[in-house]
């Protein structure tokens, strides 16, 4: 299991306010917060850090030359560049390495059994919609450097794709036309295109393509993503790997970009799945069913992981019934009961209690707290739940005063 520690980073001041500030990154770890608390912050440092130290495995440059710039460089790539302070602190444990930003300067130990496993790393921003409305992100400038990232690996996984897929909501299914590059969305009495369709499909299909995808690929022999190498291909794709970070014509992105292209040679043995509100602009059944999706494809392996950022009270509700799911699972059921289970929950998508971490951020102190549960199960005294409390609260003084009329 890896873990992070992040003080006085962006809005994060405190950080956490357990085990002397270390977070567990479980399989399933959420952060939930308003705006500017710092739910991304933590996201794209686990995503930053988790790619460098895939990087210091793969061999992209010795630990020693992981210079303090070159170290802000890869943080900037998730636009938190600025966030830096004087009195900064962020480290991350992860199975291979140990990585340490304090007090102005970097430092890297390697574990001595770390039994680590090459992971796919995917970053899926809140401004995915882009990638459903406009087929060449590329060509736009100014956007977060992860959506191009992710437009990418969205092309790659429609191009792959074989017929329609099913999705998750509405009885409805995804066709993508090769030749003209069409995707469309279809339902039992309509036809139209993905650019043309709800902004909940805009942002939810995206997200569910290239999750589905890269959660396959782990699992088919033969894929670029999962083929095992010869020494000799690996000591010519290392080769590259030199050639291109010692050329000084390459731009850093483009480096970036060719070390993520060469690293697909290598053999992936997980995902890490990160992303930022998954509920969004879908109804609340329509948020269950991504979610539901979203767990199933961190089920395919028990190295996998999902990372969550979001503000919907419904999504840690969902949580909640994953995981009791989980615990009923394990139980001796008969058929019928498992059949009736699997109507509430489907089977393929519950949750261990123990594999869940759920973070709660509060963006005016900028600390970090575990959320409460009982036995595992999320508590509803969240956060997001007292928000709801609170209108139902200030809507019953509004009758008060309508009675006092």
């Amino acid at each position: 299991m890896s873990k992070i520690r992040i003080k006085n980073f962006g809005p994060i001041k405190e950080g956490y306010q357990s085990k002397n500030g270390w977070m567990n990154i479980t399989n399933v770890t959420v952060f939930i917060g308003s705006q500017g608390s710092g739910k991304s912050t933590v996201a794209k440092l686990i995503s930053t850090l988790s790619w460098i130290e895939k990087a210091l495995v793969r061999g992209d440059f010795d630990p020693k030359k992981l210079t303090v710039s070159l170290f802000k460089r890869h943080i900037s790539f998730q636009n938190i560049g600025e966030y830096f302070k004087d009195n900064s602190v962020i480290e991350y444990q992860g199975r291979a390495y140990h990585i340490s930003y304090k007090e102005g300067n970097v430092s890297v130990i390697k574990n001595e059994e770390n039994g680590y496993v090459f992971p796919k790393i995917m970053y899926v921003p809140s401004e995915r919609n882009f990638v459903s409305s406009v087929r060449n992100v590329s060509t736009l400038k100014g956007l977060p450097s992860t959506l191009y990232t992710f437009s990418d690996e969205f092309i790659k996984a429609v191009e792959e794709l074989k017929g329609q897929i099913d999705l998750p909501i509405n009885n409805s299914r995804f066709e993508y036309q090769k030749l003209s590059k069409h995707s469309s969305i279809i339902g039992e009495d309509y036809k139209i295109s993905l650019s043309e369709a709800s902004s909940g499909f805009q942002s939810f299909v995206p997200l569910f393509i290239v999750s589905s995808y890269l959660a396959s690929s782990l699992t088919e022999k033969g894929d670029n993503a999962t083929r095992e190498i010869s020494i000799e291909d690996e000591k010519r794709i290392r080769k590259e790997i030199e050639q291109i970070l010692s050329n000084r014509n390459i731009s850093d992105d483009v480096k970036k970009a060719s070390l993520e292209f060469l690293s697909s040679k290598f053999s992936y043995s997980s995902f890490i799945n990160i992303v930022e509100e998954p509920e969004q602009n879908l109804f609340p059944t329509s948020q269950r069913h991504i979610l539901n999706s979203l767990i199933r494809f961190k089920n395919v392996n028990e190295d996998n992981k999902l990372i969550i950022t979001t503000h919907s009270p419904y999504i840690i509700n969902y949580l909640s019934i994953a995981i009791q799911g989980g615990t009923l699972k394990d139980k001796k059921l008969s058929k019928e009961l498992l059949h009736r289970l699997n109507e509430i929950v489907p089977v393929d998508s519950t949750l261990k209690a123990a594999e869940v971490r759920i973070y709660q951020l509060d963006e005016k102190d900028g600390c970090i707290n575990d959320l409460a549960n009982f036995e595992g199960i999320p508590s509803d005294k969240n956060y997001l739940n007292q928000l709801l409390a609170e209108g139902n609260s200030q809507f019953d003084s509004l009758l008060e005063i309508e009675q006092e009329i």
